[in-house]
């Protein structure tokens, strides 16, 4: 296991013409790195490298306990462009703070008592938690509401890289215009998008099925999105104390 430098040529996605990533700023990467982990035990080494490429403004692809995510570092303007690119997303679509632990998402996001005791009962998991954005997130991160979506996968490889990192990323469901389902395969994802990608973290097989959207940014709890988490533990009578 290790680093593999991809070589198929470049090419568009369906739909989109080629170049796409040519003549409007970004860079242009031919191929993509890709890096086969270890799904229980990450190679430091490994991981250190995806880190270093991270903080160079890199986009990649990594796996969580949901889907394959794309992500880039907060701070990196171009990477948010390049996720839109791929996933023919609107300047309006709303991205996810990945986090390592608790007290990293504490940090951009507010919280009142009943909400922070909710939240954290349930992570790290399959959950992705609308909540107000602190003045850590940038402007161009949160919609109209100042909110912004935050989470914690209970995943090794993610965590790992996420704990190396010692940041957030900033990420969007691998899901491509058109698909009705995600990618699950980490040699699928660099052969397709290794001329869109810097790097793909490739740990086996990912799941499809999508984190359960709690929106806790209202007086009450509404779920958004049923997905891999329970939602039931959101029921109004469990955080009936936040008033």
């Amino acid at each position: 296991m290790g680093d593999v430098m991809m070589t198929r040529a470049c090419c568009a996605l369906p739909g989109q013409p080629a170049g796409l990533r040519q003549g409007s700023g970004p860079r242009v990467m031919a191929v993509a790195r890709y890096f086969d982990v270890h799904p229980e035990n990450p190679q430091p080494r490994t991981i250190a490298r995806v880190v270093e490429l991270l903080r160079d403004d890199a986009l990649i692809a990594y796996p969580t306990d949901s889907c394959f995510a794309l992500g880039c570092r907060l701070g990196n303007r171009e990477g948010l462009d390049r996720i839109r690119v791929i996933r023919q997303l609107d300047d309006r679509h709303p991205f996810t703070l990945v986090c390592h632990d608790f007290a990293q998402l504490g940090q951009f996001v507010h919280m009142d008592n009943a909400v922070f005791r909710a939240v954290k009962a349930a992570t790290p998991g399959q959950y992705t938690f609308i909540l107000p954005a602190t003045r850590e997130v940038p402007r161009r991160m949160h919609s109209r509401r100042r909110t912004v979506g935050v989470r914690i996968p209970d995943h090794v490889v993610a965590q790992a890289l996420l704990m190396a990192l010692g940041e957030p990323l900033v990420s969007s469901t691998l899901l491509l215009p058109g698909e009705e389902r995600p990618m699950t395969h980490g040699w699928e994802i660099a052969s397709e998008l290794d001329h869109l990608l810097d790097a793909v973290l490739d740990s086996g097989d990912c799941g499809e099925v999508p984190t359960t959207v709690v929106d806790f940014s209202t007086d009450e709890p509404v779920v958004l999105r049923h997905g891999g988490g329970d939602p039931s533990r959101f029921e109004r009578a469990e955080i009936s104390d936040r008033r």
